[in-house]
């Protein structure tokens, strides 16, 4: 049996033979590379949806959070506001979200999931589990918490 050995931060890991170099070093450009890769993953095995950038999390933190504001939102997935708005109208355009005013603050949206949207976001979710499988597989069930809260330390430094 053949044992495979850890690459280095300097080495690629997809055997390319090509060499990072610094870049190896960096968090950021590491965790893009992957992102990037599930990204486009996930575009392909939904291509059927027509869904654009930004479209799937919008919806997914609207379900998770009703009532949440066009603002919250924006804020939270990182989009400019206007890019929001453009998402928000497509939602409502597809019959997958409502946006109402607010019965708290009627300067503000309160937006909610339909039907729909719940329909979709679940196929949405399954087909996300199949992309993201052979990636998590990689870590071990006591890593896989251990990752997850390292991420979300990394990010609350941008939120504190």
């Amino acid at each position: 049996m053949v044992q495979s050995r850890s690459k280095t931060p300097d080495e690629d890991a997809s055997g390319s033979g090509l060499k990072l170099g610094r870049l190896g070093d960096y968090v950021g450009f590491r965790m893009r590379r992957v992102q990037n890769q599930l990204s486009a993953d996930f575009a392909a095995a939904t291509a059927h949806y027509k869904i654009r950038a930004g479209l799937f999390s919008s919806l997914a933190l609207i379900e998770a959070n009703p009532g949440l504001s066009q603002q919250q939102l924006s804020s939270t997935v990182g989009l400019d506001k206007s890019i929001t708005v453009q998402i928000v109208d497509e939602l409502e355009k597809r019959g997958w979200a409502k946006r109402e005013r607010s019965t708290v603050d009627r300067r503000r949206h309160a937006l909610t999931i339909q039907p729909e949207g719940k329909k979709t976001l679940d196929d949405l979710f399954n087909i996300m589990k199949g992309v993201e499988a052979e990636v998590l597989a990689q870590l071990s069930p006591e890593e896989r918490p251990v990752f997850d809260a390292a991420l979300d330390r990394m990010y609350a430094v941008f939120h504190r």
